[in-house]
């Protein structure tokens, strides 16, 4: 019998596919997760997705998710009836043989491809057995780079149906203290705004993003087949000196390097524009818009030279001249008369760029050449190596050579080879409506120089990642890592060396703490790994000989041991008994397409004696799929369907610390007791904290027009949180606890464990996971997390999704604070419209996040807070 195909995909924005989805009554995506964590600069992200198949026959089940080209991929599991399948990385001709045998037998031998700009495709297959499940976990990793100011990271999200439990969770971890984040991409705006929930301390920032079904359907990049768009979280951090900030962390080392308080360096930059025949149409229309709006970005101070080229050369002036008003004028007019023609002679218009530089040095400037082509050298010198000698003899190691590649005629490794000889970078503009955005983009970058020569010295380090550095541009980043010789903190001294317009300077690390990671310890040296790997590809690229060799051998040696798949290396993905396994390869620039088991149990329903209520019980008698996933239950034609996960999976452990109040707040009587509340703001405020006095059921959130009602009821525990939580929707009602859920459905009650997953009645859904517990209804979705403090487990809710009604009330109704600080001395007071109080300053603990740091927060009356008695939010009973 034929096989179904399945697809589960992960793609980036705007790419369109055309793909025939089986039916939906077929298979079922019940969870899709991305959870991505950042410290040190440094992301790991992993990808979750767990699929049921519902057919009556085996299926073939495709994985398919698109990762940044930047990263590494460096694990990849499945699971499938309590059996894990690991992936292996092996050298390329290691895992030759097995590609070649997936080949010839038929099979779908897998790949990691280049798909548009940013992006790379991860693709796998199993077949899966009739109404069994698989779950798939793909991890990558990645060192954000700097640029303008930013860091970015990407999440990208095509799951190609709508998912019920879908979530993606972003934690950013960085000592030096967040300044600045926000959240942009396609699936940041409009109607998805509001699924999006995100919160920033000094040093810590949490990002949720958790649209409902139907907004997987109704968003501007949605439909029927679910979401198709990505998230970019944009952040940066403070810098409180120039020389950075140094971690440390079993032997290994990273040091950031961005000092921004220097004077701008004037430059020197020749543009070598391609007008060959090949760039006709809107390429050459491009190049000339963006070349004007570079020419206006340029500075007085700045010299620059303009030169095209076809099968011959074309200068605007013979050599450099002074950015003046003038000269820029006439500059934009010869670039707006830029017409395609002829052939391309590559090698004798950057000899030229790089005369033009060498003929005109400057104390105390920096020299750029910039090189734009389309195509491969038609006309000359043709011999590619013999370009690349030739312009390394020109440029002798004194300016850097950026190469930008238009669209994909062009070599790009040629491009890449030449720029990483001349200390440069090359990169691909690609043929789109935005091409000119690329252009000027790319020129910003390097638009502004601040240091020149810059040599990092590290006293009692060793095995370095790169240290010496041609330009450091305002807006970037230079990264090192390395090895403490000995760990010996003692004898480590680190020390830059560099070049500001025409004088050395010396930034000296003698007062420099190197602290220790609070990040795991395997962190710092995997962020050395990463770097040392990424340096020795591009050495093996440009180099040649035994020293090419060298490097390669190095480089496959460390991906290898970290289990990067590189370009160097293949990821071998087993599959159960009778399939052949997937050789998965990362591809370069441009090239085309091409938990462990434990026993467990499961339910038997018992009857209670005179009721029509039922009672889940837990049997040992029998094995399922047992990972620490929580699997999922379900309610067809009236049977309940329930999976049971292993007590170990089945609680969080997380140990949250109290607040401790003394006599700051002398209103909290010894022996009363008392919840600690938080309001956030939109700004780098204070959040403001209140206290909740004596056992008291508290409204949520109140959705009339819905018929939803939630309330909770708090503990009795000192700073703890609630109890108990009931759902009102329509005519089903909710009660849940940490332990158990119990649905009254009518004249019906069915009260289940804490293993079951989902249930789902009328237009309600709860979903109940390890540590959390997810409710959706509609436009409105609410996690609360399920905390552990001395023993006692309780719940806190948070707001994933805020209903679009405005009549709409409860605790997470609010509104963040926006409040003024009217006055600072003696005592503090701050003001909300017309209302002013003495506020305190305090911490207390935030169990809206599931590690539950604690936060600096202004201790406030709770009418002060909440603007309104908090008789208003007291509920009778919930």
């Amino acid at each position: 019998m034929a096989r179904a195909v399945m697809q589960v995909t992960l793609f980036g924005l705007l790419l369109a596919l055309v793909t025939t989805l089986p039916n939906k009554d077929d298979w079922d995506i019940y969870n899709f997760h991305i959870n991505s964590t950042v410290s040190s600069r440094y992301a790991t992200t992993v990808i979750t997705s767990r699929v049921a198949n519902r057919m009556d026959e085996s299926k073939e089940i495709e994985f398919q998710v698109r990762i940044p080209k930047n990263a590494f991929i460096s694990k990849f599991r499945m699971f499938i009836d309590g059996q894990a399948y690991d992936g292996v990385v092996k050298s390329k001709e290691a895992a030759k043989q097995q590609y070649t045998d997936a080949v010839s037998q038929g099979q779908s031998a897998g790949i990691v491809s280049s798909v548009g700009r940013t992006l790379e495709e991860f693709k796998t297959s199993v077949n899966v057995a009739a109404h069994k499940k698989v779950t798939f976990e793909l991890t990558y990793e990645e060192l954000l780079t700097r640029k303008l100011g930013k860091y970015e990271l990407q999440i990208h999200a095509r799951p190609m149906q709508p998912v019920k439990d879908f979530k993606v969770d972003v934690y950013i971890h960085e000592k030096a203290g967040i300044n600045i984040m926000e959240v942009k991409g396609g699936l940041s705006t409009n109607a998805m705004a509001n699924a999006i929930t995100k919160t920033h301390s000094d040093t810590q920032a949490w990002v949720y993003f958790y649209p409902t079904e139907d907004q997987q359907k109704t968003c501007d990049r949605c439909g029927e087949q679910g979401m198709n768009g990505d998230l970019v979280i944009v952040y940066d951090v403070n810098r409180d000196n120039s020389f950075g900030d140094i971690k440390k962390s079993s032997g290994y080392f990273v040091h950031h390097f961005a000092p921004s308080n220097l004077a701008r360096i004037p430059k020197n930059v020749a543009f070598i524009i391609d007008q060959s025949g090949s760039m006709h149409g809107r390429k050459i229309q491009q190049t000339r818009t963006a070349l004007i709006r570079i020419l206006n970005d340029l500075a007085e101070e700045d010299h620059f030279g303009l030169i095209t080229f076809d099968g011959s050369i074309f200068h605007w002036k013979r050599e450099l001249v002074q950015a003046t008003e003038e000269n820029l004028a006439s500059a934009k007019t010869f670039a707006q008369r830029i017409r395609d023609r002829g052939a391309t002679d590559i090698n004798q218009a950057v000899l030229e760029g790089a005369r033009m530089l060498n003929a005109n040095p400057r104390e105390g400037s920096a020299s750029i050449l910039i090189l734009l082509t389309d195509g491969d050298p038609t006309s000359g010198v043709i011999n590619l190596e013999v370009i690349q000698s030739n312009v390394r003899k020109a440029i002798a190691g004194k300016f850097p050579l950026y190469c930008l590649g238009f669209g994909f005629d062009v070599n790009f490794e040629f491009l890449e080879k030449m720029s990483l000889q001349n200390n440069g970078v090359a990169r691909r503009i690609y043929e789109d409506s935005d091409a000119e955005l690329q252009l000027k983009g790319f020129y910003e970058e390097v638009a502004t120089p601040l240091l020149t020569d810059v040599t990092m010295v590290y006293e009692g380090g060793i095995n370095l990642t790169q240290t010496n550095f041609s330009q450091y541009y305002n807006g970037s980043e230079i990264v090192v890592a390395g090895q403490i010789t000995d760990n010996d903190i003692g004898t480590f001294t680190p020390q830059v060396v560099a070049v500001s317009r025409n004088r050395k300077v010396v930034f000296p690390g003698t007062n420099v703490t190197v602290e220790s990671a609070d990040v795991s310890d395997s962190n710092i040296q995997r962020v050395w790994a990463y770097l040392t790997v990424k340096q020795l590809l591009e050495k093996e690229l440009r180099l040649s000989g035994p020293e090419k060799e060298n490097a390669k051998k190095e480089a496959l040696e460390l991906s290898l041991k970290y289990s990067f798949v590189t370009p160097l290396t293949s990821m071998v993905v087993t599959k159960p008994p009778g399939e052949s396994s997937d050789v998965l390869n990362k591809p370069k620039e441009g090239e085309a397409p091409q938990t462990p088991t434990s026993n467990a149990g499961h339910y038997v329903p018992v009857a209670i004696p005179g009721s029509s209520r039922m009672l889940f019980d837990v049997t040992d008698d029998y094995t399922d799929v047992a990972m620490d996933y929580d699997m999922f239950a379900e309610e067809e034609e009236g049977e309940v369907h329930a999976t049971y996960v292993p007590p170990a999976a089945t609680m969080g452990t997380t140990i949250v610390s109290s607040v401790v109040y003394n006599d700051l707040h002398p209103s909290i009587l010894p022996g009363q007791l008392v919840h600690q509340f938080l309001l956030k703001t939109e700004s780098l405020s204070l959040p403001l904290c209140y206290g909740v006095y004596g056992l008291v059921s508290l409204k949520l959130l109140h959705h009339p027009n819905k018929e939803l009602f939630v309330n909770g009821e708090l503990d009795e525990v000192l700073f703890g949180g609630f109890k108990r939580i009931a759902i009102h929707a329509a005519a089903a009602h909710f009660e849940f606890d940490a332990v158990k859920t119990i649905v009254r459905d009518g004249q019906s009650t069915v009260e289940y464990l804490q293993q079951v997953e989902v249930v789902s009645r009328n237009s309600v859904t709860v979903i109940r996971r390890a540590k959390e517990i997810d409710v959706v209804s509609g436009d409105t979705r609410i996690v609360f997390l399920i905390h552990e403090k001395e023993g006692n487990f309780y719940l806190w809710p948070v707001i994933r999704q805020q209903p679009m009604d405005t009549n709409v009330t409860g605790i997470l109704a609010l509104k963040p604070a926006v409040y003024e600080e009217v006055q600072q001395t003696p005592s503090t007071i701050l003001k909300i419209q017309n209302m002013e109080v003495t506020a305190t300053r305090s911490t207390t603990v935030d169990y809206s996040i599931a590690s539950a740091p604690t936060l600096d927060c202004w201790f406030v009356p709770p009418e002060f807070a909440l603007q309104r008695p908090i008789n208003e939010l007291i509920v009778t009973q919930i």
